[in-house]
């Protein structure tokens, strides 16, 4: 049955100067609002940290009242939506607390100097008052779990508390499962949904990302109980639990929304920092370029009249510094190791100058820099060698570059998992959102809003918060509206959109 309310402008107009956010689409326009064909009375949002509402490198009150099912739940209730519930933290630092002891950091904030001009972000101080052992009074409707994979939805024991220690269970699915037992998709079943968002996968890529690649690529492996916690999922792994996740909430509801995976190097969390980083003088990058004369002009060579290195790896290798902006020196462990090499004849280089130099090469255009690796850059580690710089006579870690061979395996990986994605959504008559080609735009040409541009620039943009990777309120509006105009043309509903320059975004302060 179709659930339609008549609303009048004059009570509307009180209501949203009272409480509510302005509406995009007019009341006076459209009259009423619709339901259509769908059932919002039990919506139930299932996902990671981006359903969650996690921001600021932190879960916080805040940011979960301005996740976006919460929003959607919001515009829902026009629809004859029920009442949503969320896990909510006890405060707004957003660390965890296992046994009294903080196990996660607080969400940053902008520090700033006496005259006001921000520094950078800075972890909020103070003692967290979540503690995970203390569960929180269920059940929710908002099932998203921060730092959930697609495999971790169907792991039974994800939520013991028993195993958070060790890293066999997720602290924060332990503050809210039913039981040590239990898992993510089973306990929002529990609720008969009647409707449902499923937005999954990002993890299954993002931390081989966001850690530079040092996980390992486990396609053609099929079994996630052999993975690490920075590895890439199977994906046909994911296609396996995924299909059974949308079967689980498809079993009760009218219909649902399936969300694809974004390309997750085009976050502020990889694109702030520019490749090209180091400035040097002339005489400084004469000096620098003395330091490594000889690898470029006898061990490279060496290597090649060997047969150990080919014409072109050698000059992939080769060290120059220019004045002006640089491009780093990086290790790169996709490169042959050259160590064992150079420590043996004819070069026989001590260990340690051997292992400095085995993976070495300058980056590139096409290396991704991440945004931690701005605090690093430049430095000089040990006080007593001020010559020993981080990007310039020491390399950037792996940790701090998505290489081009890695950034093509999270591509991959990507591809596979939104074709399943797409395919199941056709093939179960679900809602489908394309968050690939939404964060495109904001990326390339950004989302326009009253006065205002949603872009995706690091603090001043509006669409990311400060950790560079999870949405600002305003960008977890603008998901919300994605959802609903998925839902509207998907469903025949009228649901109203919200007006994202309601919503608020990085502050100084970021209260």
């Amino acid at each position: 049955m179709k659930n339609s309310i008549k609303i009048l402008a004059g009570l509307i107009a009180v209501g949203f100067v009272s409480c509510e956010p302005e509406f995009e689409n007019s009341v006076e326009d459209q009259g009423f609002y619709d339901s259509g064909s769908a059932d919002f009375s039990r919506f139930v949002a299932v996902g990671n940290s981006l359903t969650a509402g996690f921001a600021d490198n932190a879960l916080y009150i805040t940011g979960q009242e301005n996740s976006y099912p919460n929003i959607m739940a919001g515009q829902f209730s026009f629809v004859g939506g029920g009442e949503f519930t969320q896990p909510l933290m006890n405060d707004n630092l957003g660390g965890l607390l296992l046994n009294g002891t903080q196990i996660t950091g607080n969400r940053l904030v902008l520090a700033a100097d006496a005259n006001g001009t921000p520094l950078g972000p800075v972890e909020l101080e103070g003692m967290p008052t979540t503690e995970i052992t203390t569960s929180a009074t269920g059940p929710f409707n908002n099932m998203g779990v921060p730092g959930a994979k697609s495999f971790h939805l169907v792991a039974p024991g994800y939520g013991n508390v028993a195993g958070v220690a060790s890293g066999a269970a997720n602290p924060y699915f332990a503050r809210f499962a039913t039981s040590a037992n239990a898992t993510v998709i089973g306990d929002a079943v529990t609720l008969n949904p009647s409707f449902f968002t499923l937005w999954i996968g990002n993890n299954d890529i993002l931390s081989y990302a966001t850690s530079g690649g040092i996980g390992v690529d486990q396609t053609g492996n099929l079994d996630p109980a052999t993975y690490g916690p920075n590895d890439i999922t199977d994906p046909n792994v994911f296609a396996s639990v995924y299909s059974q996740q949308v079967d689980a909430l498809s079993a009760s509801a009218s219909g649902g929304v399936l969300v694809n995976i974004p390309d997750v190097t085009s976050i502020p969390y990889f694109t702030t920092v520019p490749v090209q980083s180091i400035p040097l003088d002339a005489a400084t990058a004469a000096a620098v370029n003395a330091e490594f004369e000889l690898f470029n002009t006898q061990v490279l060579p060496g290597l090649v009249g060997a047969g150990l290195l080919s014409e072109e790896e050698a000059n992939q290798r080769m060290i120059n510094f220019v004045a002006g902006a640089n491009f780093p020196i990086l290790t790169d462990d996709d490169l042959l190791d050259l160590s064992p090499i150079l420590q043996g004849p004819p070069f026989n280089l001590p260990a340690e100058l051997a292992q400095l130099l085995g993976q070495i090469r300058q980056a590139t255009n096409d290396d991704l820099i991440v945004l931690p690796a701005s605090s690093v850059l430049g430095t000089t580690p040990d006080p007593s060698n001020p010559l020993g710089v981080i990007g310039v006579s020491i390399p950037l870690s792996d940790q701090f570059v998505l290489t081009d061979t890695e950034q093509f395996r999270v591509a991959n990986a990507s591809a596979a998992y939104n074709l399943t994605i797409q395919s199941l959504a056709g093939a179960n008559d679900l809602a489908f959102v394309d968050a690939r080609a939404a964060l495109e735009q904001v990326a390339e040409v950004g989302v326009p809003y009253d006065a205002g541009l949603l872009t995706d620039t690091f603090v001043t943009g509006g669409a990311f918060s400060l950790d560079g990777v999870h949405p600002t309120p305003r960008g977890y509006a603008y998901t919300a509206n994605l959802m609903i105009q998925a839902i509207n043309a998907k469903y025949g509903a009228t649901i109203p959109q919200v007006n994202i320059g309601n919503y608020g975004t990085v502050t100084l302060t970021n209260n």
